[in-house]
Order: C-alpha cells, then structure tokens, then sequence
C-alpha cells in the first residue's frame, strides 16, 4: 500500500493524503475563510477529489463521537484507545474500487501525528504527552511501533485551562455549556501580566477546586463559582491576571511531577493536543532538562488528527511510520482577481516591500500553500515593522483583538540569537523566547517574551529573502507576523477576499504571489 486517504470528523475538521510516504496534502476546513474550527463541507470534500489521481488503497476515519459526549456514540474506532484496543479495518469501496478501511482513535491520532512528523527517527523510543480538551496523559512509543498509556495525570486540562478565561469573562453567560475554543489563547496572553506575587489561600484552594472537579463536561458550572472572588471580575483585574498565572503554573507542574516520577530521563518528548499551542509549557519542558529533546508539531491540535490516523494506517500495513513533509501543505493560493479600481498593481520585490514596511506600512503576504495548524507562518500572514510601538496598536486594531494581546516576530533563523534568548531554530512559533534587546517594541510583552518563528532559507525562500531585506535597511532581521484572517475566519486563500479584507480593516496593501497590491 501506498496511498491513504484520512478524514477528521467533528470540529477543526481536515483531510489528509500521504502518497508513497511523503504528506501530499492536509486541507483545513476552516481555511478559505471558513468558520474557525469549522466541520469539512462539501468544499472540502470536491477539492480532496480534484487531488487525487486514483482511489486510495486505504480510507480513513480519525475516531470521535456523536454528539457532545465523547463517551457516547462512536464515529469510526471512538474518542479513546490508545492500544490496539483503538484500531478498528475492514473493506470497503470508493470510486468502484475496493479498498481497504482502517479507523483509530481520536487518542492515537494526536500520538501518531506528532511521531511521524518528529525529527527523530524511526525506532527511536520516545515519549509522549497528549494533553487536550479531554485527555491528559503520558505514552510510550516503543522501538517496534507499538504504544503503551500511563495513567490519565488529569483529564480535560484544557477544558479546565480555558474555563479560567469564562470565570473571569463577564460576556461569558452561566449558560453556556462549554467553555470557548478562542479562550485558551487568551489566557494564555493574561498570565504574562502577573505582578510575581505567591498565589494567595484563596487561589490555591480554587486551583485544588478546579482541578478536583470529576467529568468536567457536567460538572463544570461557571454558576458554581458564583462565590468566587474572580468571579465576573474581568479578565484584566490584577489579581484575576496573577490567578492566571498560577493557575497555568499549577497545570504544568502537575504534569511535569508526573514525568518525573514516573518516566525515564533522557528520552524525547512529544507534545501533542490543543495544549501543545500554550508555548509557556512547551518551553518548560524544552528547558527542564529532563528530556533529550521535545517536539510540537505545528499542527498540534485536531488540525494534525487526520494525518495522525493516515499514519497509523500506514503504520499498521506498511510497518513505516515517518513522513516526509512541509507545514506548507494547505490549500493553494487561489490569485482570482485581474484588476481592482483603487489600488496601484506592480511586480513583487523585496526590497521595496522591505522598505514599505520600514516605512510603517502594514502589509499582508499571502503564496504559495497554506500553512498546516493555526499558526500563520509566512504564507499567510500579515507583517509589520517590530521597530515601531504603533505596529502593535495598528494590528491589534485590524485584527479586532484585544489590546492585551501580543504580536509574534518572524525571524531569520541565523539572527534569532542576536535579539533572543535561547534563539534556538522555532520554525512553528510554538515556544517562547526572551527579547535581549528593547529595540523591537512592537513584538515585546509585558514578561519581555516573545513567540517566534524561524525562517531558513531552505523553509521559505520568499520570506527570508524578505526579512534579509528588511535587515540590509534596518539593522534587523525581525518583522511582526499575524495571521492573515477575518475575525472567527480561518485564514484568506483568495485575492478577492485579500482585497475585500484589505479595504475594511485599514491594510495599506497586500502581496498576492507576485504582484504587489497597494491602496491609494
């Protein structure tokens, strides 16, 4: 077998192909300005056709639930399994051609997705950490391929994560079920505003109180907490900031003893699930020194789930388990507009763009294929220049984000080490560094952190190219890096709608392939 057709159910929907053991593509039904973490719709599925040259020899289902409880009705082999307990195949038809099927568990998708796309090699015995809205535990990826569970450390962390959010949030009704998918990342942002205070009695028995609550989904009353002093206090209330912290300290090192007591030193982790975005924790680990070396995939959350279960099923009849791939492996660019009333239309060129952005002008770049996962890096983005503090003001702003919020600096991958500590190659804006310079206010947070992403050339020729550019006439390799979306959108994948974004949200232009689109 050579050829394996994936599809995720559920939220963040995806497909992936793998063809004779490379990535052929990983298309994201929120992409194309779709609804963020969108379902795959009939879009999806006619341009998964349009791409495939012959049926599969095997399709396949990435595990989930029916409904709302991930205990309830399976889709394919179901939310959980990590062994293989979690693998369901048989037979089936596409196209008029038999073909084989193969499901495994939502579990195991995060596993396999994280392995396969690892610098590390097959064999290599590893650990890793899945920790998500539902799952929290350890695995171990043994030398033939098979893997083993720890004990669940605490289940639903990032449901409890992002419920810290809703506590705070007065716009956050009792009445809602879940907490929201965009607040973890808030939070996030929050817990840098902390004032280096001990967390209080008060705040540690909430920290118990959260973490101690069974079956979240049920359980988890935002009423509940009605009492509480952070309680609809707002999300910039100081002492609600510093309960961030801690609270998102609290999580990490709960985990973190676990690795400890029970794991072996000296191995490489994994980091796989929705709380693999939290760049905090990623860095924890990286720097604990007790792990050889850690990976996060950049499409860490259920983005990467159906690639996942497409390597187990290659896994499971072809014993490979690695992939050869690039995080460029979305949809590509659709350039569908000639000519536009308003806006001067010229050659791309470095330099000039370079000088542009110099200049304070903000600028999207959107080419080539979409980047895999949520973070925009490079072909998808909006940049800006770091060296002005109204760089961050103006993109928040076109964003509609909250003033909170920082802005992530793309670096070429050999100045990294001049402005940042460690500086270490991040090609997926996972981990954050220090600034070690206050010359670049427009991507500095108020902890001096920033989450960058590293350019080589052999990454993104265009973009560092780009960044060299802007070095020759400022002195820095640096630019502010956002992605390049509507607000609740996946990311733009069309001129026309470059342009519609462009003219409503204030960018003073855009590049669209090779042509430079200015506004008058």
């Amino acid at each position: 077998m050579k050829s394996f057709l994936a599809y995720k159910p559920g939220h963040d929907g995806s497909v992936a192909h793998l063809l004779d053991g490379q990535l052929d593509f990983a298309i994201e039904a929120e992409k194309d300005s779709f609804l963020r973490h969108d379902w795959i719709g009939p879009e999806c599925y006619v341009d998964t056709l349009s791409r495939l040259e012959a049926p599969p020899d095997a399709v396949c289902i990435s595990g989930w639930s029916k409904g709302f409880n991930e205990f309830g009705w399976k889709v394919g082999a179901g939310y959980f399994g990590a062994e293989e307990d979690g693998i369901v195949t048989g037979q089936t038809r596409m196209l008029g051609h038999e073909v084989a099927y193969f499901s495994s568990s939502h579990e195991r998708s995060h596993v396999w997705s994280a392995y396969a796309l690892s610098p590390f090699p097959q064999g290599q015995r590893c650990y890793c950490l899945v920790w998500e809205g539902i799952i929290g535990r350890f695995y171990e990826v043994h030398e033939d391929l098979t893997v083993t569970a720890f004990p669940t450390v605490l289940d639903s962390p990032g449901y409890r994560y992002a419920f810290v959010y809703a506590l705070a949030d007065p716009t956050f009704s009792n009445a809602e079920r879940y907490p929201r998918l965009s607040d973890a990342g808030k939070l996030m942002a929050l817990a840098a505003f902390h004032d280096g205070s001990a967390p209080s009695e008060e705040d540690t028995a909430l920290i118990d109180r959260i973490c101690g609550i069974p079956e979240v989904g049920e359980n988890l009353k935002k009423a509940v907490f009605a009492d509480c002093r952070h309680y609809n206090a707002g999300v910039r209330d100081q002492a609600f900031m510093n309960f961030a912290y801690h609270f998102q300290q609290a999580l990490y090192d709960r985990f973190f003893d676990f690795a400890r007591q029970h794991l072996q030193p000296g191995l490489p982790l994994l980091i796989a699930g929705g709380c693999g975005l939290n760049c905090d924790w990623n860095a924890a680990f990286r720097d604990s020194g007790f792990f050889s070396d850690v990976f996060v995939p950049p499409c860490a959350n259920d983005t990467g789930s159906a690639l996942g279960t497409a390597v187990d099923a290659m896994r499971h009849y072809t014993g490979r388990a690695k992939l050869e791939w690039s995080v460029y492996a979305g949809q590509h660019f659709e350039d569908n507009l000639e000519n536009a009333e308003g806006v001067d239309i010229s050659l791309y060129d470095p330099d000039r763009l370079a000088a542009l952005l110099r200049e304070g002008r903000i600028i999207a770049h959107a080419d080539g294929r979409a980047e895999m996962g949520p973070r925009a890096l490079g072909n998808r983005s909006i940049l800006a220049s770091p060296l002005r503090a109204d760089s961050l003001e103006r993109l928040n702003a076109i964003k509609r984000r909250e003033s909170y919020r920082p802005i992530a600096p793309i670096v070429a991958e050999d100045f990294a080490p001049k402005v940042f500590d460690p500086g270490r190659p991040s090609p997926f804006m996972l981990y954050f560094d220090t600034l070690k310079t206050d010359a670049l206010p427009a991507i500095t947070h108020v902890d001096n952190s920033a989450r960058i992403q590293t350019v080589a050339p052999h990454q993104n020729r265009k973009i560092h190219d780009l960044l060299k550019a802007f070095e020759a006439q400022t002195g820095y390799a640096v630019l502010c890096n956002t992605s390049l979306n509507f607000l609740g959108r996946g990311f733009i994948n069309k001129t026309t709608d470059l342009l519609a974004y462009a003219r409503e949200f204030g960018l003073d232009g855009f590049v669209a392939k090779d042509r430079l689109f200015l506004l008058k």
